[in-house]
């Protein structure tokens, strides 16, 4: 047997760095409904598929339940044995001194006879146990019900099989005293982001530390460990990459290098998507894929837009160079949002990731500011480990007057920063581009006029001789 054996769960095997420690018990604790008895069907059925014995062993749920319940989520059950061990119906029209357990039962040599006759009649290579708190009705002290679960975990590990057990804490019975024999315990839980899972604990083993984010889905459960950038890194040449607009790339000192973080700012409305758009689209048209996320609009409304100024969205999606897709951020977590770029940038080598906007994408963390940041920092830092060019929009609520660069405090992450503002001129409100910085080499500190035309971005000459132009109302430079 090797060293690890899978949960049965990708995500959570990388959170456990290749999954549970052989031959050792393992403990998975939550309250009701948060996918404890689903994760010991998956870590039964993982173990099938390798053509490993298992054995779920249940105190609750009858064995047609639990496969009725497994079946709905497409698991096939067949290999595995069940030793059903809960009460059944009978018990609660008897008078019985003892509850729901029978004296036999309480004297737990029914229960132990039964786990050790199914122990040797299949030899299992996992033992799912739900939930082994249950075993403390059979027990009246808490000195005993230590030895027995600690005997029944050896007994069971001593015959070669990984054991993961469940618990089910209530006032009068808590599992604190159950960690004592895990070599492992996860948590699961929820958040204000959604479901979680949590190690707090692994002998001999390291592991993905904090919470993580987890989904129970048509087909079971997915976990979606939190980003750790510094994990990630490839090399790459920091060239600079064009935006396929002349006046923007001037302005730019020729472009943006891969590899940076690119902010683009101003008010809604003013052009920033679409200018995104443009460097998304210059990535695809050099042959490199470019992914668009879109947190605020919608996929059909980019390519109407897109169309009506002669932009390829469409051609180059049917290529498979460029996608765009539609993110609902209350529908989705920071760490479930990370893994679906990580899919993009590791497993199709999206050289461009465009992220419009961030006010969107506050709305997954359902926090605040600094949230955001931390969330932000973590994806833009992967991002440049792995040489992808990103490029960010963030809506300012000014219009004209005090210049801002940022809504939300996030400028520290660009190394570009890159800002469009409406101004009056002539009567008319137009708009303007100006860099604001540059890490990465120079650039042109001059403003110039943006227009979106039929025929794409037009870019015009620096505008010389005009002052107040940041505040929205420019006026000849005396």
């Amino acid at each position: 047997m090797n060293s690890r054996v899978s949960t049965g769960v990708d995500g959570l095997d990388g959170v456990l760095d290749g999954g549970l420690p052989a031959r050792r018990a393992h403990m998975v604790r939550g309250g009701p409904g948060t996918g404890k008895t689903l994760l010991g069907v998956q870590f039964l059925v993982a173990g099938a598929d390798e053509s490993e014995s298992s054995l779920f062993v249940h105190f609750e749920e009858t064995t047609e339940n639990v496969v009725a319940d497994a079946e709905r989520f497409g698991f096939d059950v067949d290999d595995v044995t069940f030793l059903d061990l809960s009460p059944d119906a009978g018990v609660f029209v008897q008078d019985r001194s003892y509850g729901v357990f029978g004296p036999d039962e309480v004297e737990a040599p029914g229960v132990a006879e039964a786990i050790t006759d199914a122990v040797e009649a299949c030899e299992p290579d996992r033992v799912f146990v739900d939930p082994l708190t249950q075993l403390q009705h059979l027990t009246p002290e808490d000195y005993q019900f230590k030895r027995t679960v600690s005997s029944f975990a050896r007994y069971l590990t001593g015959r070669g099989a990984t054991v993961l057990f469940s618990t089910q804490p209530t006032d009068l019975t808590p599992d604190d005293q159950l960690e004592f024999l895990s070599a492992g315990t996860l948590e699961l839980g929820r958040s204000s982001q959604g479901r979680t899972v949590r190690v707090t604990k692994l002998r001999g083993s390291d592991f993905r530390r904090g919470v993580h984010t987890m989904r129970i889905t048509d087909a079971g459960m997915a976990v979606f460990p939190r980003l750790v950038p510094g994990r990630h890194a490839r090399a790459f040449d920091p060239e600079q990459l064009s935006s396929g607009v002349e006046g923007v790339d001037a302005l730019l000192g020729g472009g943006l290098e891969r590899g940076t973080v690119a902010l683009l700012s101003g008010p809604s409305g003013v052009g920033k998507t679409t200018l995104g758009t443009q460097f998304a689209l210059a990535a695809a048209e050099r042959g490199e894929r470019a992914v668009v996320y879109l947190l605020e609009e919608t996929a059909e409304t980019l390519r109407h837009r897109s169309a009506s100024i002669d932009a390829p969205v469409s051609g180059l999606e049917s290529e498979g160079t460029l996608a765009i897709e539609e993110v609902e951020p209350l529908a989705v977590s920071p760490d479930e949002f990370a893994a679906s770029v990580r899919e993009e940038v590791e497993e199709r080598d999206a050289s461009l990731v465009m992220i419009d906007g961030i006010s969107g994408y506050r709305v997954s963390i359902r926090g605040d500011d600094d949230d955001l940041v931390r969330e932000l920092h973590a994806l833009g830092r992967y991002l440049r480990n792995m040489g992808t060019t990103t490029v960010l929009t963030d809506d300012v609520s000014e219009v004209t007057g005090t210049f801002t660069p940022t809504q939300h405090g996030v400028s520290y992450l660009g190394d570009t920063i890159v800002f469009i503002r409406y101004v009056e001129m002539g009567g008319e409100l137009r708009k303007v581009v100006g860099v604001l910085k540059k890490r990465a080499g120079g650039f042109e500190r001059s403003l110039r006029e943006f227009e979106i035309t039929g025929e794409g971005l037009v870019v015009g000459d620096p505008l010389d001789g005009l002052r107040g132009v940041l505040r929205g109302i420019p006026e000849p430079d005396r």
